[in-house]
């Protein structure tokens, strides 16, 4: 599985989560219209997604695929790429330098 593609699928999860999140709240009675962000820092996986063309490095996820292009073609959500230096995340998912580890926590707001 290439990083493009692993990355993909773990936009079609946080996508799923995103429709729990937005469904939760229309149980709350808050109705959101707006496209939900998803932020990502892979641009290969950012342009599977919003290329309805069949690609060699999407013959793992074409069901994903379809899903997540419905979801764009919806305006349910829409993908932002960010920089890798600037994905908070980063710090749950992956070893940092201790200097990005104390960038990405400042910018959390967490005092250590």
């Amino acid at each position: 599985m290439s990083t493009a593609e692993a990355e993909f699928r773990s936009m079609t999860h946080g996508v799923c989560e995103l429709l729990w999140i937005k469904s939760v709240l229309k149980d709350l009675g808050i109705e959101y219209t707006k496209p939900m962000n998803r932020y990502c820092d892979d641009k290969a996986a950012i342009q599977i997604a919003q290329n309805p063309v069949q690609h060699v490095l999407t013959k793992h996820v074409e069901v994903d695929r379809h899903f997540i292009k419905e979801k764009l073609d919806q305006k349910i959500i829409q993908f932002l790429f960010v920089k890798s230096e600037n994905q908070l995340a980063d710090i749950l998912t992956k070893a940092v330098s201790r200097k990005a580890f104390h960038d990405i926590i400042d910018k959390l707001g967490i005092h250590m």
